[in-house]
């Protein structure tokens, strides 16, 4: 593995990059300087025969822009209806700017649900492989108008990891109104120092990302840093720059030292592991004892009934559900052989004594290893 920022540039030869709200308005708008210089950067990268893929925000502050109003709104119906009247005019800028240097755009909405979906999730990953095989951008955006707990929950920074584990991208690029991380907020600390490269993510990254959002977007910096984290996990190197800065792109690119660089880890998830970690939005939760969490986290065990001390949420089989160790610490998010009624009745008991309460028995295991994804707390919460 590269050790050095040159190194993962030169091996990027499939790159998602990320364009958040901050950078992408302006007076409550679409910022179009902004806009053209970026898909400026993206041609030049695609005349090096790099691969582009871009994760576009900006619906909803268009939207508001358009409708006249000031403020986000705050009502999910409402933040629907603003990203449908935003949405054309987003796709329509990138269709201007990227026609400027003879190049084509295709514009995909997708929801998390999509991902939960395996056919759905296999379908959007060919169809942007085609596209990206044909020299067209495929720009991505959450479909808000349909997803109510993307808008809700979600942000285009979590999509973005999302869709670098789906297109097995190698670099993701987060563009914001902001340097990179600093080691405090430097809108309000003068001194706050960058962070050039982030060799491991740990409570203190963590406490220096935040939890700001902007005032258009969902996302803050706190939200880039968790997107870095699971790319990470997939052995994908991350960075987060200014996008407003003319010329970014090709910078990186060119090896300067910008932004913040997060180095993926050395033992990268499978695509399934990933997927179960990441994708699937969790349903639930499952606190267990300190020998299960032992046998989890040292001898690679599966879990049984009887490590299970609480459960809550309402889960089925086949959903994916948290595991906290007694402390409430995450230690691992997998798929469930059992719901959470029957969890609740056979927690604490050893498995041959699950057919007598349960009347039946599926498997021995709540969750088997093999569903198991070991995050040590770098996923969402529910």
């Amino acid at each position: 593995m590269p050790t050095n920022r040159n190194a993962f540039i030169k091996q990027a030869r499939r790159v998602v990059i990320k364009a958040g709200s901050g950078m992408l308005t302006g007076n409550g708008g679409l910022n179009t300087r902004v806009i053209n210089n970026l898909s400026g950067d993206i041609c030049g990268l695609m005349e090096r025969g790099v691969e582009v893929v871009l994760v576009s925000s900006g619906a909803i502050a268009s939207g508001l822009k358009k409708l006249g109003m000031t403020k986000r709104p705050k009502s999910i119906s409402k933040k629907q209806a603003t990203a449908a009247v935003g949405q054309s005019s987003l796709i329509m800028a990138y269709e201007k700017a990227f026609a400027r240097c003879g190049k084509t755009v295709a514009q995909i909405l997708i929801t998390r649900d999509d991902f939960n979906n395996r056919n759905r999730y296999l379908n959007a990953r060919n169809t942007i492989f085609t596209l990206l095989e044909w020299g067209v951008t495929p720009v991505i955006n959450e479909n808000d108008t349909v997803a109510f707990e993307e808008i809700k929950f979600g942000d285009n920074d979590n999509l973005s990891a999302m869709v670098a584990n789906m297109t097995e991208a190698n670099l993701l690029i987060n563009l914001t109104d902001m340097d990179g991380l600093f080691d405090k907020d430097p809108r309000k600390n003068k001194d706050a120092v960058l962070i050039r490269v982030v060799e491991k993510l740990n409570s203190d990254v963590i406490r220096c990302a935040g939890a700001d959002a902007g005032t258009l977007g969902t996302g803050g910096m706190a939200s880039k840093v968790a997107a870095a984290r699971k790319v990470a996990l997939r052995g994908i190197p991350a960075i987060i720059a200014n996008g407003t800065r003319r010329g970014v792109l090709q910078d990186i690119f060119s090896g300067k030292d910008i932004g913040t660089l997060f180095l993926p880890h050395e033992k990268a998830f499978c695509g399934r592991k990933h997927w179960i970690a990441f994708s699937k939005a969790p349903k639930g939760r499952l606190v267990i004892d300190g020998g299960a969490a032992d046998a989890l986290r040292r001898n690679g065990k599966s879990l049984l009934p009887s490590g299970v001390r609480e459960a809550t949420g309402d889960f089925v089989r086949g959903d994916s559900v948290i595991i906290l160790d007694k402390d409430g610490v995450e230690l691992a998010v997998g798929m469930t052989n059992y719901s959470s009624e029957e969890v609740k009745k056979i927690m604490g008991l050893k498995s041959s004594e699950i057919e007598s309460v349960l009347g039946y028995k599926d498997d021995d295991e709540v969750i088997h290893r093999d569903n198991m994804a070991i995050t040590d707390g770098i996923t969402d919460g529910e």
